[in-house]
Order: C-alpha cells, then sequence, then structure tokens
C-alpha cells in the first residue's frame, strides 16, 4: 500500500509532504518541486516549513562555498 502525498503551501514555499510508516517513525518526509536538494523531515505541518526553510538557508550556505569543477574530454 503507498501512501499518499500533499502538496503545501504557505505562499512563499511549496512542499510535498508524504507521511512516514509508524516503523519510520511517523510525521512527514519534505521535498520541494522547486528546490530539488530539499530533503528533511517534520511532526507536522508547521515544523515542515520551519525544517525546509532551515534546510533552505544550509543549501544556500553550502552553494556560496562551492567549487565548481569542470572537466575537458
Amino acid at each position: 500500500m503507498s501512501l499518499k502525498s500533499y502538496t503545501v503551501s504557505d505562499g512563499e514555499l511549496v512542499l510535498v509532504l508524504q507521511p512516514l510508516s509508524v516503523e519510520d517513525g511517523g510525521g512527514y518526509g519534505v521535498t520541494s518541486p522547486l528546490e530539488p536538494h530539499l530533503i528533511t523531515e517534520a511532526d507536522s505541518v508547521e515544523e515542515a516549513f520551519e525544517m525546509a526553510r532551515d534546510a533552505i538557508q544550509a543549501l544556500r550556505e553550502s552553494r556560496k562555498n562551492s567549487v565548481i569543477i569542470t572537466a575537458s574530454i
């Protein structure tokens, strides 16, 4: 049986919440179609937005410090 997913927005962020099984600790797996590298977990919808904002900030910080390496073939 597959679990449903829910797309939610607070007017700024669009998140996809995937309910986690009790065996996985419950709550939600959280991703965003607008930020493909965003993956986090939360116990509630409200926490999902908090966690997503924190994760987006961390992604932005890591991108500031990233070095892009290209290779010639």
